[in-house]
Formats: C-alpha cells, structure tokens, sequence
C-alpha cells in the first residue's frame, strides 16, 4: 500500500455507475472486506470507496460523542487512517462496521478524557488565590422565555444533545451507537468488548439520566 498522510490525498470522488442496459445483469457492490483486501495490496481507490462508504456515518457519530464538528471531522480522519496503516493486520472475524466503529470509539473516547484532565486544571486554577482586584465577571443566566413558541421544538433537540454531551462517557457511547446510529446490542457488545448485559444495563441507565434531566420537555 502506498503511504498517505491525509485521507484527502486519496480519491474521494467516486464515479456514478452507468445504468444498466436491458439484458444485462447488475453487478452486486463489492463487500467492505473485499475492498480492505484489495487496499491492502496497493489499491488505493478500493480504500476511497471504503471512505466514500462510512466517512458520513462516522464524522456524525464522533460529532455525537465529542459535540464539537471540526474535531469529530479530525476524529473520523483519524480513523480511516488507522484502517489504511492497518490493513494488513485486519481480522474479518466480524464486519468491517464494528471495526471501524470500535476505531471511532477509542479515538472519541481518548479526546473526552483528554477534555476532562484539561477541565481539572483549569478548575485547579480557577480556584487558585486570585490578586487584589482581579475580579472575575460572571454573565447571569438567561431566563428570558421563548420569544417564538415554533422555536420549543428546535430548543428540545438542543436539550437534547446537551443532555446526552453530560452523561458520563461509559453511558454516552453505547447510548448513541444505539440511538443514533441504531446498532444492535450485539453489535454494540462487539464495538465495546462487552457483554450484552453490560450493554443493556448501561444502555437502561442512560435513558433514566436522560428522562430526568429532559423532564420539562417530557
């Protein structure tokens, strides 16, 4: 495989298929693992059709772990990435989709516990003596009602998000791959090297969090 440093510099741009003539069967789509096989001797335009395929799905799940989009699209880079590098240690015991997503997870989880030893030290530092005079401005909460009730519904997908951006990541992932993404418990069980029972358990303790801290919008 040739070396890439950037998913950009692959060839993104899939080419639409013709359609089919009258008479003329339809080729089935080459599986994920047939084209992770053909990147791994050298192709580089199967592994763009590996990108084409997941990039979306992939950029929109990190964005719903992290919350933030530019890093969700360095989070998906990320992982398409490591796939290229590693493609030569793949095992196609399950699809490529838990790969992939077990790669995304990591990742996203590495930048969520990197946030939070950052908030520690700014927090440390936040309650450091401050000198004389050195005030800190707080702005007061705004408590304003709705100026127009058609925003309440864009206003409870708001809340949403910013309910699930609070729960403690064990409870955040698989409660977006199921979700959101609508992976099965196995699946997700695969994703996260745990048991379905773990799954379901942390799964049911999410959506109480959730329930309770949506409860004005319920």
């Amino acid at each position: 495989m040739s070396a890439v440093t950037s998913v950009e510099e692959l060839s993104l741009a899939a080419q639409p298929a013709a359609a089919p003539r009258i008479g003329v069967s339809v080729v089935e789509p080459v599986s994920d693992h047939s084209l992770l096989a053909a990147a791994r001797e050298g192709d580089d335009a199967a592994f763009a059709e590996l990108v084409r395929r997941y990039r979306g799905q992939i950029t929109n799940y990190t964005y719903r772990l992290v919350g933030d989009y530019e890093t969700a699209v360095d989070l998906a880079q990320e992982t398409f990435l490591r796939v290229f590098r590693a493609a030569g240690r793949y095992q196609s015991s399950y699809a490529f989709s838990t790969y992939i997503y077990r790669i995304a997870t990591n990742l996203a989880i590495s930048e969520l516990r990197k946030r939070k030893r950052q908030r520690l030290v700014s927090l440390t530092s936040f309650f450091q003596p401050r000198e004389q005079g050195d005030d800190c401005e707080l702005d007061p909460a705004d408590l304003r009602p709705l100026a127009d009730t058609s925003l309440v519904e864009d206003e409870r997908q708001r809340a949403v998000a910013r309910a699930i951006a609070t729960l403690p990541e064990k409870y955040r992932v698989p409660l977006v791959l199921r979700d959101v993404e609508e992976h099965s418990y196995e699946e997700i069980a695969r994703i996260l090297d745990m048991s379905e029972g773990t799954v379901k358990s942390r799964i049911s303790r999410a959506r109480a969090f959730l329930r309770d801290k949506l409860r004005q919008y319920l």
